[in-house]
């Protein structure tokens, strides 16, 4: 491959991401819309439930209603508890995995490190990263698994803390699956099953996206998200 051939693929990665998110900063009928995930269900008929909605000026209006990501209290990597205060009006981007994950773990977090150096100087976003393996996964376990990936102090979490707390909130908070399967001779790939998702929350706590992990061009789509989610809050202020 010529050395002219390489720089033209370098640059259309590069370019890429940037392009798509001008044409739907600029080009697009609505320029600031992202769907909004996980609608509360009617249980008598089944559909979304439609109710009154405060709005961000405080104004109300009548709308779907969605889930809210449930408060919680968890244990950071320095040992200390962390709620959802540390959310707070923020944008951030949640994910599961554990410490002796040998597979998708490390693939997702090198790219959550990225995202990160993308926005490192963005104080209204921050990552959460929750450990499916407490037992284990202790706040000493979780301070050298986040220096490895250059975790920057303040902005991305990882979180322990009791296993019934944080299933429940993986599976009732975020509606991504998480199972423990048992110990399995040794090989803790086998006996922690967990969502690859990575999952955008606004400033509300609604979900905003699914991306997988593993998946570069899919969290190229999460960083044009969060832009694109920035700037309507940029709009609104």
């Amino acid at each position: 491959m010529t050395t002219t051939r390489k720089a033209g693929i370098l640059l259309a990665t590069l370019l890429v991401p940037a392009l798509l998110y001008l044409f739907l900063r600029f080009r697009t009928q609505n320029h600031y819309v992202l769907p909004r995930y996980l609608p509360k269900i009617d249980s008598a008929r089944g559909e979304p439930l439609i109710g009154k909605v405060t709005q961000a000026d405080g104004s109300q209006i009548t709308d779907t209603i969605y889930n809210h990501i449930p408060p919680f209290k968890l244990i950071d990597q320095n040992g200390k508890t962390i709620d959802q205060s540390v959310v707070k009006g923020k944008i951030y981007v949640a994910s599961f995995f554990f410490t002796r994950c040998g597979t998708v773990c490390p693939k997702i977090s090198s790219q959550l490190t990225r995202v990160q150096d993308i926005f490192v100087n963005r104080s209204d976003l921050v990552f959460l990263s929750h450990s499916v393996d407490p037992e284990h996964d202790r706040p000493a376990q979780l301070k050298a698994y986040a220096e490895r990936y250059r975790a920057i102090p303040g902005k991305w979490y990882f979180l322990t803390g009791s296993k019934a707390d944080i299933y429940d909130l993986a599976l009732h908070g975020y509606y991504l699956p998480v199972v423990d399967a048992g110990v399995k001779e040794g090989k803790p790939d086998e006996t922690f099953i967990h969502s690859e998702k990575l999952v955008l929350v606004d400033k509300e706590g609604i979900v905003r996206g699914f991306y997988d992990g593993t998946d570069k061009e899919d969290v190229d789509r999460l960083v044009l998200e969060i832009r694109v989610l920035l700037d309507i809050y940029s709009k609104d202020t």
